[in-house]
């Protein structure tokens, strides 16, 4: 009997990658979020 968990991990990408996507992630939330704050500072 095998864990499906483990044969999914099989197909994920490197750690480099995931790490790399995550990174732009969060890069991209952080831009939306200063604009958001700018915004903030402007109306208020």
């Amino acid at each position: 009997m095998k864990d499906e968990a483990l044969e999914e991990s099989a197909n994920l990408p490197a750690p480099e990658v995931i790490a790399a996507d995550i990174t732009a992630d969060l890069e991209a939330a952080l831009e939306q979020f200063a604009t958001i704050a700018e915004d903030l500072k402007t109306d208020g």
